[in-house]
């Protein structure tokens, strides 16, 4: 079986996780793309909503879907996520998967070089990078381009960060969230304030 593992924050998941998870799937071949939700990641501490909630948002967008999946190698794991850390976990866990395909949004990959052990990242998994609009491969350092994939397939310019926005303004967000997303949401409160 071949899998994709697609780490982020998911505060919230939203229709952007789901098509691009869509479209990488047909794009390699995979036979599941495995949502990874993170602990605590490094740039983001102070301002993600807990776990469970996440979790629960997860559950809820993937339901009766049966190419993606949930792993909560990050979250058992606690503490700060690393992600050379959950690469290594996943080689051991699909120990039969000849290479770990990891897939990082295009807004992360500005900062590779600051994540921890970056290098080692690249050796030990393939990393895929999902474009979203106005993304620029120009400002991605060499030595990182030549080891990555940015496959071709069409952007999408929705963003968690947005969303959270688009609360505080009172503005609809049922179109960049499914309607379970936005009902969770609005039914504990989430994103007000932050």
């Amino acid at each position: 079986m071949k899998v994709c593992f697609f780490g982020g924050t998911f505060d919230p998941p939203h229709i952007g996780h789901l098509i691009i998870a869509q479209y990488i799937m047909e794009w390699g071949s995979f036979d599941k793309i495995i949502f990874i939700p993170s602990f605590k990641p490094p740039h983001k501490i102070n301002n993600i909503s807990s776990q469970i909630h996440r979790i629960n948002m997860l559950k809820l967008i993937i339901k009766n879907k049966k190419f993606f999946q949930l792993s909560l190698i990050d979250i058992e794991r606690e503490g700060v996520t690393y992600t050379i850390d959950t690469i290594r976990e996943l080689k051991k866990k699909y120990i039969s998967q000849e290479k770990i395909f990891f897939l990082v949004g295009s807004d992360s990959i500005f900062d590779f070089e600051k994540w921890k052990d970056y290098k080692l990242i690249l050796n030990e998994c393939q990393i895929i990078v999902a474009p979203r609009p106005r993304f620029l491969i120009e400002k991605i350092p060499q030595k990182i381009l030549s080891k990555i994939i940015i496959p071709n397939i069409p952007m999408f310019d929705i963003s968690s960060s947005e969303i959270k926005n688009r609360i505080n303004q009172g503005l609809p967000i049922n179109y960049f969230v499914t309607k379970q997303i936005e009902d969770y949401i609005f039914s504990k409160d989430l994103f007000n304030g932050t």
